[in-house]
């Protein structure tokens, strides 16, 4: 049975199937929570199809993006649609974007034809015209990506492809590349750790501890060591790429910093 609800003379009968009558008030009301379980579901749905940013995804995840983004929108501004429709429809496209991503990850012909193939646009210092053409890019716009990644001379670039998200990846002459430590013949040089955050507003990050192997006693005895006799004075606190805690406390400052030099 439909529940009834009564506000002054209005009264809104409503279940999970659609709105028969509606007062002002209970109307608006009724919109606000669908646009909550909405957007709560789109939320969801998100986190479930990957971290991907709108330049990154493949042009499939982009459509179902797009729908699902219209799905939620008539259900949740028109009460009279029943809201089980739109969340239907959203759980549908999930899962056929689940599916077509395992179908993409598990073939490589699948791939091809789904998610098409990077195209070379430049090779050995020349721009490709025929690829450029069936692509319909102009060469001012290739060269306005090639300037944004700081290579202003199309004969420095040895490739450069179209991904197949639209990004351009360059690989540059060996003469246009910046050098590295094993062309100037330096002593091996240490990778790099993974930066990770052990104290954020106060709080210390205990999974995060034992994740860079450190103690909490070892964290605290290095933050006396620097005259941090309280935890709760530090915003945050990171083991950064070379092996070492920074501090940076709450009024602003990272520990050692002068103040007149902030």
């Amino acid at each position: 049975m439909p529940h009834i609800y009564s506000s002054g003379a209005d009264k809104i009968k409503l279940n999970f199937i659609g709105v028969e009558e509606s007062g002002g008030e209970d109307q608006m009301l009724l919109i606000a929570v669908r646009a909550i379980i909405l957007y709560t579901l789109v939320v969801l749905v998100m986190r479930l199809m990957g971290k991907r940013q709108i330049g990154q995804l493949q042009p499939f995840e982009l459509v179902v993006t797009i729908v699902i983004a219209e799905l939620a929108v008539i259900p949740m501004s028109d009460p009279g649609i029943p809201l089980i429709n739109g969340i239907i429809g959203i759980l549908v496209l999930l899962a056929a974007e689940i599916f077509l991503s395992l179908v993409v990850l598990h073939s490589e012909k699948a791939r091809a034809i789904i998610c098409g193939v990077p195209t070379i646009l430049i090779e050995d210092g020349r721009p490709v015209y025929r690829n450029m053409h069936r692509l319909r890019m102009n060469l001012n716009d290739l060269l306005e990506q090639l300037r944004d990644k700081e290579y202003p001379n199309v004969s420095d670039i040895a490739y450069a492809f179209l991904e197949n998200n639209g990004t351009l990846s360059v690989i540059p002459k060996a003469g246009a590349r910046p050098p590295t430590v094993k062309d100037l013949g330096m002593a091996a040089i240490t990778d790099p750790t993974c930066p990770i955050t052990l104290v954020l507003d106060g709080e210390i990050n205990r999974k995060n501890l034992q994740i860079a192997g450190i103690t909490e006693d070892s964290l605290l005895q290095q933050a006396r060591s620097q005259q941090i006799e309280n935890t709760k004075d530090i915003f945050f606190a990171q083991y950064n790429t070379e092996g070492q805690i920074d501090f940076y406390l709450k009024n602003g400052l990272k520990k050692g910093e002068d103040p007149d030099d902030a």
